[in-house]
């Protein structure tokens, strides 16, 4: 961005790569496919770089206020600066952060989660799919991220772009408003859990494995880490695949 900024360009939009897609090497991969898609489509798009803090997410949900703030207004500040409008984020919980509790703090901007992206640019005809491509055919279950879907309401976005792939789409028991969190919202990734009987990302990858769907569609890196663990937990690695929507389009791409 600085360099766009520098030559007196602007972006289509600006890409938040967030922590988990920046520094975990599983969600490296989710990154590098949903950059694949812009490139591949010509969209102008800019990365803060080193200057793009952690939105404060995972203190605000631990209960550290004044480390989120913190956070938060450094955030803020460069993004004003570059007069920053449109933001698109893989992640969740960046997103739901950005779009709903930046505004009180004067962070004010259009916020798109990659899965409505894509499904805005399937819909308009700009992403188009190979015939016969790598998923026709194949059995998808898709999980709902509590980000994506109860806090935001968006369950038809990411089940179209599936849609688009000519896939079979195998709904789990619990999905869309009933949809179970996959264990590591609210901080919780980030933290030892409490006693309990069963760990949930177990649960929810058990009922994930259980609908016979070779893949499990995610949305979200860290509903991703949860549910390759619970996928491995049940010796399942070798049948059932966990990828991101940006990894299944960008392998299904013309």
């Amino acid at each position: 961005m600085a360099e766009m900024f520098a030559n007196g360009e602007s972006p289509e939009i600006l890409f938040w790569v967030g922590c988990a897609g920046s520094f975990d090497q599983r969600a490296q991969k989710i990154t590098k496919a949903f950059v694949t898609i812009l490139d591949k489509l010509d969209i102008r798009y800019a990365i803060l770089g080193k200057e793009e803090m952690c939105t404060g997410d995972p203190a605000r949900r631990a209960g550290n206020e004044f480390m989120f703030q913190m956070m938060a207004y450094q955030n803020i500040q460069i993004l004003n600066g570059y007069g920053i409008k449109k933001i698109v984020t893989a992640c969740p919980h960046c997103f739901n952060i950005l779009k709903n509790e930046y505004p009180e703090l004067g962070g004010n901007y259009e916020v798109i989660h990659h899965a409505t992206f894509l499904q805005q640019l399937i819909a308009e005809g700009r992403i188009r799919m190979k015939e016969g491509g790598d998923f026709k055919g194949k059995r998808i279950t898709y999980h709902d991220s509590c980000y994506l879907g109860r806090a935001n309401n968006i369950y038809e976005a990411p089940r179209e772009v599936l849609a688009a792939l000519d896939a079979e789409l195998v709904e789990m028991k619990r999905c869309r408003t009933r949809g179970l969190c996959c264990g590591a919202g609210g901080a919780q990734m980030f933290k030892e859990e409490e006693k309990g009987t069963t760990r949930i990302n177990l649960e929810r990858s058990k009922e994930a494995v259980e609908t016979g769907a070779g893949i499990i569609a995610s949305a979200c890196p860290f509903c991703n880490t949860m549910l390759t663990d619970g996928v491995k937990n049940e010796e399942k690695e070798n049948d059932v695949a966990v990828l991101d929507i940006a990894e299944l389009v960008a392998r299904s791409m013309a």
